[in-house]
């Protein structure tokens, strides 16, 4: 399996299977089934609200001898109720304990903003709001020196083995790696051919950290959300069924998503699709034994619009304009 090196050491797959939209209640058996057609990253995050299934899933793999412990790569996220430095290390505790594994692989700040904190007892999944209204919106005064000093620490006691951030800019990676006493290991993005974010790419590579990128297929990931997440996704081309994808998808006899996962996996950026179709799940790790010219690499990277998606200034009431 191919894999991309971290800066703390470690190794990560290249393909891993995404746990953003999958259901609780068949989260545990996705996993499962996820490991036995050959998944061994897996990405999830406290605000995905699955963590204890995808856990279940993975220690029954473990049980049933598919896998063992370091056979595996788990990816989760620090969501931002929880950026002051006690609140940081509790709940990544609590991540560790509610996917029932010893560590965490890689533990990730998911957004670069705090909001005020919650107690979990008092409302479990905030998502961006402090209601069940979902109408209060509150950010917080927390320096991501202080919660990036929580996850360094973090390393140190053994909770986690690697770190990094997500939906960060370059001026933001710059910041951090002034003060960081641990290596920035990976930095997650939105990532595909209508947003390419090429200088971002290029700087993170060029100081070293491995980029994932998440919704690869571009609109096609938030089609299913409710009206206000996937207006954006409504106005444009499925990606699948674009004329230049579709052109290189005959030309190498792949998918159209087989050929969005290699256009960033060829530029060694890790992808992590989901799937609850099984020959799709196989087709999605199949990605790595063919290579794209570098024409095509070009062609498919000049469909950029700078169009994001996932963009809290766009969806919120109260917008929180982390990418203007």
């Amino acid at each position: 399996m191919a894999t991309i090196n971290l800066a703390s050491g470690h190794s990560m797959p290249l393909v891993g299977f995404g746990l953003w939209k999958v259901a609780r209640d068949i989260t545990a058996d996705t996993v499962y089934h996820a490991i036995k057609t050959g998944y061994r990253l897996f990405d999830g995050a406290y605000d995905y609200q699955n963590e204890k299934e995808a856990g279940e899933g993975i220690r029954k793999a473990i049980k049933d001898g598919l896998i063992k412990r370091e056979d595996v790569f788990i990816t989760t996220k620090l969501w931002n109720n929880y950026h002051h430095k006690d609140h940081a290390k509790q709940m990544a505790y609590a991540q560790r304990d509610a996917w029932g594994l010893d560590y965490i692989d890689l533990y990730l700040i998911h957004f670069p903003v705090a909001l005020k904190y919650i107690e979990p007892e008092k409302l479990r999944y905030p998502a961006w709001w402090m209601d069940l209204e979902r109408k209060i919106v509150q950010t917080d005064k927390v320096p991501i020196m202080e919660t990036w000093q929580a996850m360094e620490e973090l390393v140190d006691e053994g909770v986690c083995r690697s770190i990094g951030v997500s939906n960060f800019s370059t001026q933001l990676l710059y910041d951090v790696l002034s003060y960081a006493r641990r290596p920035i290991s990976s930095l997650q993005i939105e990532h595909h051919p209508y947003l390419v974010q090429s200088q971002l790419v290029t700087m993170a590579q060029e100081e070293g950290i491995a980029i994932t990128g998440y919704s690869t297929f571009g609109p096609q990931s938030f089609l299913e959300l409710p009206a206000i997440f996937r207006k954006r996704a409504e106005d444009v081309p499925m990606l699948f069924e674009h004329p230049v994808i579709q052109k290189v998808a005959k030309a190498h006899g792949r998918s159209a998503g087989q050929v969005l996962l290699r256009w960033a996996t060829q530029r060694n950026i890790a992808v992590i699709p989901k799937s609850n179709n099984k020959a799709r799940l196989q087709q999605n790790l199949e990605v790595n034994d063919f290579s794209l010219s570098t024409e095509e690499l070009a062609e498919i990277t000049s469909l950029d619009k700078g169009l994001r998606f996932n963009d809290p200034g766009f969806y919120l009431e109260k917008p929180i304009r982390i990418f203007d």
